[in-house]
């Protein structure tokens, strides 16, 4: 009896909430650059868009994208294998693509009410797996 452990369970702490929402939010942020990139170039061709803004919207939306594909492996990363630093890092990067979505929704040349609706979605999905990541950090910590 001496190799044999009592009372000992292991749990799984990952939280599969956030998981899915990770996996879903994948395939929406395709659908929001490629959406969103279309209406810049629209924008630029039926308005009157300056010159000055064009680029920089078109350089924002594809940093958004290298953010959203690094926040979406260290949080998927950190939330599968339990570690704290990964999700966290992925928590930060959320703030920094929630700026960024704020930006597209409010402040860009020519904000349409498309821009409006998938903006808000993104931000309703940054909102739910924030607060699920910091549940799954306090449950990884605790």
């Amino acid at each position: 009896m001496a190799g044999v452990r009592r009372g000992r369970t292991s749990s799984v702490l990952s939280s599969v909430p956030l998981q899915i929402l990770f996996y879903i939010n994948g395939f929406y942020y395709i659908f929001y650059f490629v959406v969103t990139l279309a209406m810049i170039i629209y924008k630029s061709q039926v308005f009157s868009y300056p010159d000055d803004f064009l680029a920089p919207d078109l350089a924002l939306i594809c940093i958004m994208a290298v953010l959203e594909a690094l926040r979406l492996y260290l949080g998927s990363k950190g939330n599968l294998t339990e570690e704290e630093a990964p999700l966290g890092l992925s928590l930060v990067i959320t703030v920094g693509s929630m700026i960024l979505s704020v930006y597209f929704l409010t402040w860009q040349t020519y904000v349409l009410k498309a821009d409006v609706i998938i903006n808000t979605v993104l931000l309703f999905i940054y909102g739910l797996e924030s607060v699920l990541q910091v549940l799954s950090i306090a449950a990884f910590v605790g």
